[in-house]
């Protein structure tokens, strides 16, 4: 095994002991990236010469009795959503091509503190506004989508690239790219993270989180990251525990909801047989299997789009004035179609919104967790329009993936999603374990416990 091939629990064993160096790792997470990147087109930007001078830094601190943690010396990528003092935040746009950071974005502070090494920054669907990050192509088969918007950082986590990338998650963009590269993708609690520093796209949906290659990487990130900060109104002074702490309890005797409307209703077959697989690997481990049903189904993308629409209108007021030429196509047609949104109109989404948060509260009852499919299908093909279902259903690639991961952005409930298996075509097909606020731990505890009874974390694209 080559150390870029090493998850961050791994790699941080052997740096802690002295049998792995940070220049040595960092040196062949960025020998992957030259590798690969001239097919995957994962970064905007990659700054080995800082990584290299940070990793020796990292090297002799820890040689000094230094150690900060398991991230130290870990290299890592972030999506051009964050800002990093020194480097352009573009977004992934021309609109925004000669914006430089000159302060750190709060997640990029809290690596930093904690000895992560940051190798460069990843491609995102044009401000975060899309689900297929067209720059970039999966590493299990370049003729399909990574996912999107954080689509740099699923591939780049998949690839070998780095070993954790930071994404963002309006209405899916964590997990959906996280599911179609088959890599560990977690939208925490809303409010748990700060978004200082982080583009907007939709202030009252936005999450941030990591993309990783377990579950318990996903755990070590989340302690880091997480916690109050002033600096993001949404933020929430609630106790950050230890979220590798009782993450390998198991699964018995919790209760697991399965939906039986909504993330069935048009699925891929492939899909809902591994998903339903997973199901019973849980089940066979002690957990008890409950069937319920989503609440307000019915209007959840309403919700998602009625509050993404005008917020992402507002937030692009000025530069869709200004430079609007530059915008993408399919984003300034979403920005202007926000802008003739009425306020009368805005105002009843967020009480529906109410309603929806209040329901899935009520839907909890009873259970510790929803297990359910991540999307339906797996990773559309380079220009696919839509997907045919077996019920008849024709979805755009976007209705349907962002149908599967918006509940947990309405409603603001943290979510994971983990690979739990591969359809016929060799994709992967992701399982989502969705928990009540600020359970995080719940979350991981029951993907952890699904990823440690599978072997799926061994397969790796062969690109």
């Amino acid at each position: 095994m080559k150390p870029y091939q090493l998850s961050i629990t791994e790699a941080a064993r052997l740096i802690s002991s002295g049998e792995l160096s940070p220049v040595e790792l960092t040196r062949s997470a960025l020998e992957r990236i030259e590798e690969v990147d001239d097919r995957l087109h994962a970064f905007v930007v990659v700054t080995a010469e800082q990584a290299l001078e940070a990793a020796a830094v990292a090297e002799k601190e820890i040689a000094d009795g230094g150690y900060r943690g398991p991230l130290h010396g870990i290299p890592v990528g972030i999506k051009d959503l964050f800002d990093v003092a020194g480097l352009p935040t573009t977004a992934s746009s021309e609109v925004r091509a000669d914006y430089m950071a000159t302060e750190d974005s709060a997640s990029v502070q809290r690596l930093r503190e904690a000895g992560a090494i940051l190798v460069g920054k990843t491609h995102t669907h044009e401000f975060a506004y899309g689900i297929i990050t067209p720059t970039t192509r999966n590493p299990w088969d370049i003729d399909r989508i990574p996912g999107g918007s954080s689509g740099g950082s699923g591939a780049a986590v998949a690839s070998g690239e780095c070993l954790m990338g930071m994404g963002s998650d309006t209405g899916g963009s964590i997990r959906i790219p996280a599911s179609v590269c088959g890599t560990v993708g977690l939208k925490p609690t809303y409010g748990r993270v700060s978004r200082h520093g982080v583009t907007s796209l939709c202030w009252s949906l936005d999450h941030v989180g990591p993309l990783t290659r377990t579950v318990r990487d996903a755990a070590v990130v989340l302690g880091v990251i997480a916690g109050f900060d002033p600096r993001d109104p949404a933020t929430t002074e609630v106790a950050v525990p230890d979220y590798t702490d009782g993450i390998e309890t198991g699964v018995a005797g919790l209760t697991l909801g399965v939906p039986t409307n909504y993330y069935f209703d048009a699925i891929d077959p492939q899909v809902e047989t591994l998903v339903r697989e997973a199901v019973a690997v849980l089940e066979s481990n002690g957990a008890t299997v409950r069937e319920i049903e989503i609440p307000f189904a019915q209007h959840i993308m309403a919700l998602e789009f009625g509050l993404t629409v005008p917020e992402a209108a507002a937030y692009h007021q000025s530069m869709l004035r200004a430079r609007g030429e530059r915008y993408q196509d399919d984003v300034r047609v979403f920005l202007e179609a926000g802008e003739l949104m009425l306020a009368s109109q805005y105002l009843k989404v967020l009480r529906v919104r109410t309603l929806v948060k209040e329901a899935f509260r009520q839907a909890f009852e009873g259970i510790d967790a929803i297990v359910c499919p991540t999307l339906p299908a797996t990773a559309a093909r380079v220009g696919q329009q839509e997907f045919e279902f077996p019920n008849g259903a024709r979805k755009n690639i976007m209705d349907a993936y962002v149908g599967h991961s918006a509940p947990a952005n309405v409603t603001g409930l943290p979510a994971l999603t983990l690979t739990c298996g591969f359809d016929s075509n060799g994709m992967p097909v992701g399982l989502q374990v969705i928990g009540r606020p600020f359970d995080e731990q719940m979350v991981l505890r029951v993907g952890h416990a699904y990823e440690a009874a599978t072997d799926w974390t061994a397969h790796t694209p062969s690109l």
